[in-house]
């Protein structure tokens, strides 16, 4: 089995049925491989569904999947040496600290990041999609 560490566009495309990553992102949520995320993920799910989709009912919803993952064990606390190592990586890839974040704890976890962030992350080789952690195909480590 692989841990699978998402970033919050894994939350919200499980919630969002018009997302293309939909399907997979609930395949890989309801499945039974291990998941970790950042503590970080709460305010960005909550963050979406409150101000952009002005959905306080999907805000709830996806505070419990985060917090299923955390309940699990797999939630990471933001830490000085996390923050460093994100600090580096965005500098180096040029991306938000944010996202950086999500990648220096997967790498941190010795996981597999999962994103459905193309631009930032899958496309810099940082993450894989929610389709090919759900098929067992995996992007770098």
């Amino acid at each position: 089995m692989n841990l699978w560490f998402l970033d919050a566009s894994v939350f919200l495309a499980c919630e969002d049925p018009g997302d293309t990553n939909h399907a997979d992102a609930l395949r890989l949520l309801e499945g039974s491989d291990p998941l970790a995320t950042l503590d970080l993920a709460f305010y960005e799910v909550t963050n979406v569904a409150v101000r952009s989709w002005q959905d306080i009912s999907a805000a709830h919803r996806l505070r419990e999947h985060v917090s299923a993952v955390g309940a699990d064990g797999g939630l990471v606390s933001v830490e000085l040496s996390l923050l460093a190592s994100a600090a580096t990586i965005a500098e180096e890839y040029g991306i938000s600290v944010y996202d950086a974040a999500y990648v220096a704890a997967a790498q941190a976890a010795e996981s597999q990041l999962v994103s459905c962030d193309v631009r930032d992350l899958v496309s810099r080789g940082l993450a894989c999609l929610p389709a090919d952690a759900t098929s067992g195909r995996e992007g770098t480590r």
